[in-house]
């Protein structure tokens, strides 16, 4: 199996930029996709962002689009999501999620999809 460790979370204000970064261990890394999840308080978890194995064919939620790029550095073992231009209904913990089971160049934007979790980092975005 593998395991997940977000970091880079923090309290940031409306209109500014933080990056989050999900390293990976125990599995090779690039048999992964890789995906982005967030929960606010009160709220279901909701999708925002994916990665295939390959790194390519990147999904969005609609609602980050144009304003969060996911990235990943498959010699690093980690996964990105820098997050520009924050708005604060993007308040909420974020968790990486990764599982081996997708074809080279797939993602899901389903929760479900995806076997392993992180422990989440919180991003907090201050009006």
């Amino acid at each position: 199996q593998v395991q997940l460790v977000e970091s880079g979370g923090g309290l940031v204000q409306a209109g500014g930029s933080l990056r989050v970064s999900c390293a990976a261990s125990g599995r090779t890394f690039s048999n992964y996709a890789m995906g982005w999840f967030r929960q606010a308080p009160g709220k279901e978890r909701e999708f925002v962002a994916a990665i295939a194995r390959s790194g390519g064919n990147p999904r969005y939620a609609d609602s980050v689009k144009g304003r969060f790029t996911i990235s990943r550095d498959n010699a690093k073992n980690t996964v990105y999501l820098q997050m520009n231009s924050l708005k604060p209904e993007d308040t909420g913990v974020y968790y990486c999620a990764a599982d081996y089971r997708f074809n080279i160049g797939d993602v899901s934007v389903t929760g479900q999809a995806y076997k392993y979790w992180g422990q989440g980092t919180q991003v907090t975005v201050s009006s």
